[in-house]
């Protein structure tokens, strides 16, 4: 037996770290026409009528606790307690009520998590006045600021946020009115008139704040978040006090232990998505814990980040998407400090976003064991920028990656068969009851039923007995048919063709629509294929993808792959590298690095063509015997 295998089989056995989760059960109901429904069997708890009272209560309960901490211009860690966090809150809040900001006239954020964010964000939910984090990829990445206009265009705010007035200078200038009031924490612009964030922070104002306060009920708006979904077009989802808070009594019947101690957190998710802002954020804030913001990213120059601040501050639960721990692994195994205050106190790895592939999985796990002795649970969920986001959860432990678990209690799932799949419908406090000025896109999310259709089809780990969970089979808009008239399953397929060829694949896009067989655009690891290919660190990428060793390789691998594949809907017999990344601006990806294979395929249709043409191109690796 090969001494991996040795290795992941007992890294498995190792004992689990204890750690007190929910038991969810289900109970499901089955219809004549095939349409199933699963609920919790548990009631959902009481939970906050807004987001804010949490804050007023470890204000109270806990005032010199860190909830805030990032690192300074001098590398020190700036904390905020509870106390001055509420304070600040207060005090924000009473100057964002002198400017008659509203729904109608709400505060847009074009910069990243920092403090100033948290603290403006948290003013604005306090006295009811909504506000939208909006990717900063789409002012400081994009060429065009496309995107950013429909947002600003569908908001009309009547204030906007950015940190750094120098570095969104040409964003500002570009698209943002000038009769909107523009505030920076520094580097005001020259040629504009700017409020300095430290002039919020002003004369408190009690009687004011308490009144809009008292006001704010559960069905208020207290943000905005963009998705931009298959089509690139920019939704402004709808999130109520109801959906955050009621979502955060969800989470909270499966990861109990976040009441056994107040959770530390060091994350880097954007607070423009759901996942770091809805999820993480108001679980900290939920739990009276401390959120330390990760100046770091799963990128070559962030990754670093991350490590020096993981070697300093150990979490009791880490969140990342798939991408972000395979960026770890190396770095874990080279540095024995990181490794032993990573793992040090960890409770939970979470992982959400993507799907994580089982390298990654069984690596994590053995780093766990070497370093602790211990297993490491993993937990996920499903869910979405609608869903507040998390629906289902896998709240158990389980020996491999995929399990979504089941429905939290209060969230009713509706499985419609559809195409030979399970088409997943929502339906539950949690949901956004729509998109902001978009009446068209909140009627078509819905069903008659009032479920909203996410898009995703799942299906049971177990057929015979949904207790033990379901998985994620793919998006139903991303699913297409061969000539033969075989569906392909895309999601399932993505995760096993990237397990297959690790460590040279960061991602794929699968073509193949009404052609005989199955085609692959491969996003390679750049760097993992430099060293492969024994080149240095000057090669280009177009060089890296065309050198003989590297294609021979991934020949190789897709031989392998294709002779354990069941049938042509899984067998994948050509490929193509492509040197060039995935693009932003065309909404091929997003600053999560999640793609979208849609917009993939319609925007290198040149590409998918060279794929398929006869006689093969000489870039496309065939698994058909030639000379590559």
């Amino acid at each position: 037996m090969p001494s991996v295998i040795r290795k992941a089989e007992s890294a498995s056995s190792a004992p689990l770290r204890t750690v007190r989760l929910g038991t969810p059960e289900a109970v499901l109901e089955r219809r004549p026409d095939g349409t199933l429904y699963l609920r919790a069997k548990e009631s959902l708890a009481d939970y906050h009528d807004k987001l804010s009272q949490p804050l007023d209560h470890w204000a109270k309960a806990a005032p010199d606790r860190v909830f805030l901490a990032q690192r300074d211009a001098e590398g020190r860690w700036r904390e905020m307690t509870y106390a001055q966090v509420h304070d600040a809150v207060r005090r924000i809040g009473a100057s964002l009520l002198r400017r008659g900001l509203s729904p109608e006239r709400p505060i847009a954020v074009l910069s990243g998590n920092c403090i100033e964010q948290a603290l403006l964000g948290l003013a604005a939910m306090y006295v009811g006045i909504p506000y939208a984090p909006i990717s900063p990829a789409y002012s400081l990445m994009s060429s065009d600021f496309g995107k950013l206009r429909i947002i600003i265009a569908l908001l009309t705010p009547g204030m906007v946020f950015a940190n750094d007035g120098a570095s969104f200078a040409r964003a500002i200038d570009t698209v943002i009115p000038e009769d909107v009031e523009l505030v920076v924490a520094r580097n005001a612009p020259a040629n504009r008139k700017t409020t300095l964030f430290a002039e919020l922070i002003g004369t408190e104002d009690a009687a004011s704040v308490a009144a809009a306060h008292g006001a704010v009920t559960p069905d208020s708006i207290a943000k905005f978040l963009f998705t931009s979904g298959s089509t690139g077009t920019p939704k402004g989802v709808i999130n109520t006090h109801r959906m955050l808070c009621s979502n955060q009594a969800m989470l909270g019947t499966g990861f109990q232990f976040l009441t056994d101690e107040p959770p530390v957190v060091l994350d880097w998710l954007p607070w423009s998505h759901t996942f770091g802002s809805n999820h993480n954020f108001n679980m900290v804030l939920m739990n009276g814990g401390s959120l330390y913001i990760d100046d770091g990213n799963p990128t070559p120059p962030g990754v670093p980040k991350t490590v020096r601040n993981l070697r300093e501050i150990a979490p009791t639960i880490y969140f990342n998407v798939p991408k972000g721990y395979e960026a770890l692994i190396s770095h874990l195994r080279a540095d024995d400090t990181l490794r032993k205050n990573f793992f040090s106190r960890l409770k939970a790895l979470f992982y959400a976003g993507a799907g994580l592939n089982q390298t990654t999985w069984d690596e994590l796990t053995e780093l766990a064991v070497e370093t602790t002795g211990e297993r490491i649970i993993f937990l996920t969920s499903l869910g979405s920028t609608e869903t507040a986001p998390g629906a289902l959860a896998c709240t158990w432990d389980f020996d491999k990656a995929g399990n979504i678990g089941l429905p939290y209690p209060g969230v009713e799932l509706k499985l419609v068969p559809n195409e030979g799949k399970l088409e997943a419908r929502l339906r539950g406090p949690l949901i956004t009851p729509g998109y902001w000025r978009q009446e068209h896109l909140t009627r078509d999310a819905f069903d008659e039923e009032g479920f909203y259709k996410i898009g995703d089809a799942l299906k049971f780990v177990d057929p015979t007995d949904p207790q033990k969970g379901l998985l994620f089979d793919g998006r139903i808009a991303e699913d297409f048919k061969l000539s033969t008239g075989t569906w392909v399953s895309v999601g399932p397929l993505r995760g096993r063709f990237v397990d297959a060829l690790a460590p040279y694949v960061r991602d794929v896009v699968f073509a193949g629509a009404n052609q005989d067989e199955l085609g692959a655009l491969v996003f390679p690891d750049i760097e993992a294929c430099r060293k492969l290919a024994g080149l240095d660190a000057t090669a280009s990428p177009a060089d890296i993808v065309a050198h003989p060793k590297v294609r021979a390789t991934f020949r190789d691998l897709l031989k392998s792959l294709a002779a354990t594949s069941a049938g042509s809907s899984t067998r994948v017999t050509r490929a193509i590298l492509m040197a060039e990344l995935p693009s932003m601006d065309k909404g091929e990806m997003t600053d999560k690095g999640s793609i979208n294979q849609r917009a993939v395929l319609a925007n290198r249709a040149n590409v998918v063509a060279a794929l398929y043409a006869e006689p093969l191109a000489p870039d496309v690796i065939s698994i058909a015997e030639r000379t590559q």
